[in-house]
């Protein structure tokens, strides 16, 4: 039987089967409803309001009476993943539950390349065919090209799809021709006359961000950027999320392959119509990601990268055809995949790896990529780790109360002041009133309530410090107000709450853990410099993540951010075929460390609880913990 479902203030209409959530629809119908956990039920982000048909829903559930408070469900208010469909409804989704448009902050730098594509153009001119020389139209075009290009050889192979075209095209240019070669062994296309363009694009695709680079492969001149949302989010922030859905759902691996290639190709799209020119003239594509990603893009099942010992199908880079995935730019062209290191860790870390060469330098340097999933190494040119671990969730706005991506409405950047505890808030968007706060938001808040002496060491509220903006919340525990409601744009104060503070200490806990047991494997008590890769890491204040202990202890000079690295990496790799022969030397190079597994990885990640280190010193950062113990 079917059912009408509204969703307003969309309007969107729909008809369902009985038994789908609300949350399985608006997916199904394009209404985009926050649910970071990917519709387990345990973020709590999906609240809906049913505005009419609320007895035309299944009971709530035990998970809907632990994540919503008696008010809301006196108000018909319901977890959009667990709220089942039994008759017609009418669903109203609060801003703070609508997916906001992302704004990405993805940031590049410029680095000296060395040019030399794989794609490399050359204009030959034959003969025409006579009753005397009657040699195939292949090898006619070869044998010109070696003639006239003597560093060629005889092994050139030609596409098949170039191949159907090629007697029409020979002819067309009255034997005058451009053929492209990948790798200088195989015509991936053959134009009629002179044809000098000859385009690539770098793609780095992150569990949240998928970010382009569209290159001149002639000049490497970068053309043009461009970045979107990984439409797979609405399916999880995280990739354990991604692969449940995968191996829990008929068609699951389909559909989230599906959705990574269209969003490909939604760029390629983009940036082709921007610099105006044609699909077919973009004849290749590096791809870096994490591994999940990895397996998803290339349609590979995930199921047994969700489990000890996260085996992945292949490490080794591949070549495929655009075709086969497809991926619309020219038929023939080819897609390049950096190598994956181990377990979690993939070739988005490979790409960020080659662009900051940490391998190239006797400094001991810890490179942390920070993302939904973060990866760390760490080293130099005797020696490279890594790691991965679970930071995403809270650095991205999830399991945070009024946590959100970083869009239009979202708090960036906060100040506390230390003597009257008051708060000065950045938000995003040109005079936008704040509707929530984002990652960097979320390091700076608890940095400064730390450093103004609001919350000790351990994470606990001050219990000895009295102010207005120190409040109990509903659930009855001690909350810090950012922002009033009156001065909101959802009409209630946004908060920062013990359980807030909490998920962030887990978060960064997992980053120190794991960048203290690589130290410990190399034999290290001390780094040299941080390199904060990833746009999320280039965006947080580098003083307020030291301050909470993100990572060990370090200069703040000798802290950088390094933009998307691993979007650098990827742009390398399509204009320098060397960088592709180093990035899989390095892969193999670098020894991956399942630091989870460690006999003391609990002991380090308790430790590293505390603001900003139970044992570790930050000499560093003393004056500013100084005045907190004085106050504390």
């Amino acid at each position: 039987m079917q059912y009408n479902v509204i969703f307003q203030p969309s309007g969107r209409r729909c008809e369902v089967s009985q038994g789908k959530t609300i949350l399985q629809v608006s997916r199904e119908s394009g209404v985009d409803i926050e649910a970071p956990c990917g519709g387990a039920g345990t973020c709590g982000k999906c609240k809906v309001k049913v505005e009419a048909g609320f007895c035309n829903l299944a009971p709530l559930t035990g998970q809907e009476k632990r994540m919503l408070t008696p008010e809301e469900m006196v108000d018909h208010f319901r977890l959009a993943c667990c709220a089942k469909i039994e008759g017609d409804v009418l669903v109203f989704v609060p801003e703070q539950s609508s997916s906001a448009k992302q704004v990405i902050l993805e940031t590049a730098s410029e680095r000296q390349v060395n040019l030399n594509p794989a794609i490399k153009k050359y204009v030959v001119e034959m003969e025409k065919p006579t009753l005397e020389d009657y040699r195939d139209d292949f090898r006619r075009l070869k044998d010109a090209l070696i003639r006239s290009y003597s560093h060629l050889n005889a092994d050139i192979g030609i596409d098949y799809n170039v191949l159907l075209t090629l007697p029409d095209t020979l002819r067309k240019g009255k034997w005058k021709v451009t053929v492209t070669l990948w790798q200088d062994t195989e015509m991936i296309a053959v134009e009629p006359g002179l044809v000098e363009n000859a385009y690539g694009i770098a793609v780095d695709i992150g569990t949240t961000t998928i970010a382009a680079y569209l290159c001149d492969l002639a000049t490497g001149k970068v053309l043009k950027s461009d970045s979107m949302m990984n439409s797979q989010v609405r399916y999880g922030d995280d990739v354990i999320s991604r692969i449940s859905h995968c191996m829990m759902h008929d068609g699951g691996l389909d559909r989230m392959h599906q959705m990574i290639i269209d969003d490909i190709n939604a760029l390629i799209l983009r940036l082709a119509q921007a610099v105006a020119i044609s699909n077919e003239n973009i004849y290749e594509m590096v791809l870096v990601f994490n591994t999940a990603m990895h397996h998803i893009t290339l349609n590979i099942d995930p199921r047994y990268m969700g489990s000890a010992p996260f085996t992945s199908a292949i490490r080794m880079p591949m070549n495929i055809k655009a075709r086969d995935l497809g991926i619309k730019i020219a038929k023939s062209g080819n897609i390049h995949c950096l190598p994956v290191e181990a377990g979690f860790v993939g070739a988005d870390n490979v790409s960020v790896l080659i662009a900051e060469e940490p391998y190239k330098q006797e400094k001991m340097m810890l490179v942390i990529d920070i993302g939904t999933n973060g990866e760390i190494a760490l080293g130099n040119e005797d020696c490279m780790m890594s790691t991965s671990c679970a930071t995403g969730p809270a650095l991205e706005g999830a399991q945070i109360k009024h946590g959100m991506r970083a869009a239009p409405g979202a708090i960036e950047r906060v100040k506390i002041n230390r003597a009257t505890y008051e708060p000065e808030c950045k938000v995003i968007g040109e005079k936008m009133d704040a509707r929530g706060i984002c990652g960097s938001g979320i390091i700076d808040a608890v940095a400064e309530l730390f450093k103004a002496g609001m919350i000790l060491a351990d994470g606990r509220f001050n219990k000895k410090l009295t102010s207005p903006r120190l409040q109990k919340g509903a659930d009855g525990k001690q909350e810090y107000v950012l922002v009033w409601a009156g001065q909101t744009a959802i009409g209630q104060d946004i908060t920062i709450t013990q359980k807030d503070i909490r998920a962030v200490q887990l978060a960064k806990a997992a980053l120190y853990a794991g960048a203290k047991i690589l130290m410990k494997k190399r034999g290290v008590n001390k780094v040299d410099g941080v390199t904060l890769a990833g746009a999320f890491g280039s965006y947080i204040n580098k003083e307020s993540a030291l301050v909470i202990g993100m990572f060990p202890d370090c200069a703040l000079e000798s802290i950088t951010a390094a933009g998307n690295a691993a979007g650098e990496g990827a742009k390398l790799a399509l204009l320098d075929t060397n960088k592709r022969l180093e990035a899989k030397e390095v892969a193999a190079f670098v020894q991956f460390v399942e630091t989870a597994a460690e006999a003391d990885f609990q002991t380090h990640f308790y430790d590293a609880m505390c603001f900003p280190h139970a044992k570790d010193a930050f000499p560093h950062i003393q004056q500013i913990l100084d005045g907190i113990s004085a106050r504390s």
